[in-house]
Order: structure tokens, then C-alpha cells, then sequence
């Protein structure tokens, strides 16, 4: 059985809820508390969704599709780089292109949310937005740090969902309505487990640590006035503009 955790604010208050059609019904703490309703609800259309839990780190894993290698070799085991979280981004609020930049591109990925004993807890959409030239260019930077983890580089959401078969999942990704990237996340060449595994061998893991697993197909420059829609099969729609 599936359940879709939503964070949100209605007025000046920030709660947890599980999203049951266009109904949120509010629980006692987080994601990972007894899920006790309050009794509370709400409609969706009438709150504020924001990112859907509140990460202690965020890392990524880099070149896991074939279909995203190009001309460059698979790698042996998961490649890792880190997000901040200052980087994360709600449910329909802008992407900011940095100053300076002029090749910043989307990146459509399923993303792992963490649970208790370096499980997985559930899944949602994001979009792990790349400077290209930062990160590669003649004059790329020594790490990632901000041709990765710029604000607003990491929007996240709508929603966690729990119970799905997330190693055979579509993934679409739009830009202004057309599909610029499409492919299930069954083609991973290195699945959640086998990542979590890699990273937890030197990084300790806590319950609602993120983990972007890699974007599929090619990519391309987003401008002012797009706007990027990232869609996973059974957990919704991240949809987000370019200002």
C-alpha cells in the first residue's frame, strides 16, 4: 500500500500530512513519527506545498544512466557529489538563474529519501539543476559548489511516497510541455540500494538524508520564462519556473 507524505503550510503554520486525493490529512510530527492524524484537514488547492521533508545533507550520484554517458566510459561503482541544503526548492516556487551563469540546464531524477537502518523510506521528484560551465567549462570551478548547489538548484517534491516498486518507475521530464527526457528507473545502472550501500561504507546516513539518483537522456540550457515539469510515475508532478 502506497501513502503520499506532503509537507505544507496553511497560514503561518508548517505540518505534515498524508495526501490522500486532494485531501491532506494532518499527523503529529514528521515523516518518521507514529503518522497519528490530528484530525485536521485541508484541502490541497488551498495550502502551500513546500519540499517534502527537511534533510540533515543531500548527495547525488552522477552518470547513472547509460543513456547520459554520451562518449564516456560507465563508471565502476557510484560516483557521489553533495547538494547543500540551502539548495532546495518547493513545489512551484522559481528557479533563479545565478548571476553570471549562461548554461544552467535541468536535470529530471528520481530522489531516495532515507529511513531508519539505511533503508529506503520512500521517493520523490527532482530536479538536480547544473551550470554546465561551472562544471565543466574552460574555467569550471575546483568542486561543485556552486555549479550544483547554487540556491534554488535542487527543487524537490511534490510529494514522499511510500510503497512503490521505485526500481521500475517512468520518468518524465518537460520543458514547457515537451518531453525532453523520458525513461524508467529500472535502466539505473547502480539502484538505491547498491548506492546507499556505497556512501554509508564513509558517510553516516540519517533518517531523511537525500539522495538524488541520477538523470537520464541529454539535457539543455533553461532561459527566464521556462518552465520545468519533472513527472514520476505514482508519486506526481514537480513543476517549476525559471525567473
Amino acid at each position: 500500500m502506497t501513502k503520499k507524505f506532503v509537507r505544507y503550510r496553511a497560514e503561518a503554520d508548517t505540518s505534515f500530512g498524508i495526501l490522500d486525493g486532494e485531501t491532506i490529512h494532518q499527523i503529529e510530527g514528521g515523516l518518521f513519527g507514529a503518522h497519528a492524524p490530528t484530525g485536521e484537514k485541508h484541502r490541497l488547492s488551498e495550502v502551500k506545498l513546500l519540499y517534502p521533508c527537511t534533510p540533515g545533507k543531500i548527495l547525488a550520484v552522477g552518470l547513472n544512466y547509460r543513456s547520459h554517458l554520451g562518449e564516456r566510459k560507465a563508471p565502476e561503482h557510484p560516483e557521489m557529489f553533495y547538494k547543500p541544503i540551502s539548495a532546495l526548492q518547493n513545489p512551484g516556487d522559481p528557479i533563479a538563474t545565478p548571476r553570471e551563469s549562461i548554461n544552467m540546464h535541468f536535470e529530471g531524477e528520481l530522489v531516495v529519501v532515507v529511513g531508519q537502518g539505511n533503508s529506503v523510506f520512500g521517493v520523490t521528484c527532482g530536479n538536480d539543476v547544473s551550470e554546465r560551465d561551472w562544471q565543466n567549462g574552460p574555467s569550471k570551478d575546483l568542486q561543485w559548489w556552486r555549479a550544483k548547489g547554487s540556491d534554488t538548484f535542487a527543487p524537490l517534491g511534490p510529494a514522499v511516497v511510500t510503497g512503490l516498486d521505485h526500481g521500475n518507475l517512468m520518468l518524465e521530464t518537460r520543458l514547457n510541455g515537451k518531453t525532453v527526457q523520458k525513461q524508467s528507473t529500472s535502466d539505473l545502472l547502480f539502484d538505491a540500494a547498491t548506492v546507499i550501500k556505497r556512501i554509508s561504507a564513509w558517510v553516516t546516513l540519517e533518517p531523511g538524508d537525500l539522495i538524488y539518483t541520477g538523470t537520464p537522456g541529454s539535457t539543455s540550457k533553461l532561459n527566464p520564462g521556462d518552465v520545468v515539469e519533472v513527472e514520476i510515475e505514482g508519486i506526481g508532478v514537480l513543476k517549476n519556473p525559471v525567473v
